[in-house]
């Protein structure tokens, strides 16, 4: 972490303060308006489990920059790698003259990843155009065209991407049309589905659609998160995804595992696949993949990956030289220092406490999620409505008290909760502190 930032809430002014709002009058002035914020203040040091701004106040952490900053801010290993690299030099471009630290990526995503066949990895720099990418590959392998992909899920933002993802406002409204043969089936959601809909009854609802509706003839690949992001942090039922894992096999369908939220130890695993065995045939990561710096792959089966032609896969920027050095000290980090466990921990201390909240609060109608990736649902007291406007303003007011905390969900009533896993138990349960605060003021 960041020695210089004392592991503490601290509010030197209210949020935002004066400096962040002078910032935000520039922004609006300089950056298009469709670049949104979550907080109105700006950032301009990081470390351990607390964001410090402009303006000297110290922000408790409980969103790793969207799952991104999972060693922690200015991991020290991180940093280091980057300073070498940089000396050393930028960029020559992979696909011009190569150097090592992309094969060494490569090699060390090629050995975590689930399964222990062979294996074949290619690196970009974002989780949409890793997704995009696994789906050119699966294309290329089967000689099929149709995608499946699940309710409530986000893929991204590009045109391909928005098409795989649900949710239209804010990621789709307005930018169709979208990519063709692109189809939707329903996901295991414990929490909606009614309750003798287990993982496999979920599974076969699925199945039977694709069946119906696509046909397996015609189906280059499902795209699924193990567990969803922007959709709610959506953890299936038990089975559901063996069961999608089993079909896609019997039936010449590439299952790509989107692991750009979920994967690099959030889930105490090193991947979501693991909880249940799954082995996909690809895997796309991202966020987490280099401690900040933007990177992203798709790793998965050799004859699968090697189906598109040479040159078919590729980019200027994909597997930068400082995002691959970042990447390795990151790997290294996550071994060294047993963070799986540590997000084990966080887990357990989470849920005891949100599971408590829960008890005393019928407004928190679930509690979900595996390791440091963790979320409540919002809905109307004595129902199961979402209520997403209570949702926001339990966050607003978490912010307002100096804790990062972020909304997600279909409907906007989930509270997401995606500590670095470098902080503290003391910084976490404090923050812990703030959104209970938060739910009782706004009762």
């Amino acid at each position: 972490m960041s020695a210089s930032i004392e592991q503490r809430r601290h509010l030197a002014t209210s949020i935002p303060g004066p400096r962040s709002i002078e910032l935000m009058a520039r922004k609006k002035s300089a950056v298009a308006q469709g670049v949104g914020t979550t907080l109105p203040v700006f950032a301009i040091e990081a470390g351990g489990g607390i964001v410090k701004d402009v303006d000297g106040n110290q922000l408790i952490d409980l969103g790793s920059g969207i799952a991104v900053t999972t060693v922690g801010n200015s991991a020290p290993r991180v940093v280091e790698a980057v300073r070498e690299q940089v000396e050393a030099f930028t960029h020559t471009c992979f696909m011009v003259t190569p150097y090592e630290n992309y094969v060494a990526v490569s090699e060390a995503l090629n050995r975590l990843t689930p399964g222990d066949h062979d294996k074949r990895t290619a690196l970009f720099n974002s989780g949409a155009e890793a997704v995009e990418n696994a789906v050119k590959i699966a294309r290329a392998h089967t000689k099929k065209s149709a995608i499946v992909a699940f309710d409530h899920a986000y893929h991204g933002r590009t045109n391909l991407t928005m098409a795989l993802t649900a949710k239209s406002m804010p990621y789709k409204s307005g930018f169709g049309p979208f990519a063709p043969e692109v189809y939707r089936a329903p996901l295991s959601y414990p929490y909606r589905d009614a309750k003798d809909v287990d993982g496999a009854v979920a599974a076969q609802r699925a199945i039977m659609y694709i069946e119906k509706q696509v046909g397996a003839d015609n189906l280059a690949a499902i795209v699924i998160e193990p567990i969803q992001g922007e959709g709610g942090f959506i953890v299936p039922a038990d089975g559901f995804l063996p069961a999608l894992a089993q079909w896609c096999t019997a039936n010449d369908v590439v299952l790509i595992a989107d692991e750009v939220q979920s994967g690099f130890a959030r889930t105490g695993a090193m991947f979501a696949c693991d909880h249940e065995g799954v082995v996909p045939d690809l895997i796309v990561t991202a966020k987490g993949i280099a401690g900040g710096l933007p990177l992203s792959a798709v790793t998965g089966r050799a004859e699968i990956m090697d189906a598109p032609h040479v040159s078919g896969l590729g980019g200027t920027y994909g597997g930068n030289p400082i995002a691959c050095a970042a990447a390795l000290a990151t790997i290294e980090t996550i071994e060294a220092d047993g963070l799986v466990e540590r997000a084990r921990e966080i887990e357990r201390l989470m849920l005891d406490r949100l599971n408590r909240l829960q008890a005393d609060d019928d407004r928190i109608g679930d509690v979900r999620g595996r390791g440091a990736m963790i979320a409540v649902e919002i809905v109307k007291s004595g129902t199961d409505e979402p209520d997403p406007a209570l949702t926001g303003a339990i966050a607003a007011a978490a912010h307002r008290a100096g804790v990062i905390v972020l909304t997600c969900g279909t409907y906007g009533n989930v509270l997401r909760f995606l500590p670095p896993l470098s902080i503290g138990d003391a910084l976490l349960n404090e923050g812990l502190d703030v959104v209970a605060d938060a739910l009782e003021e706004t009762r």
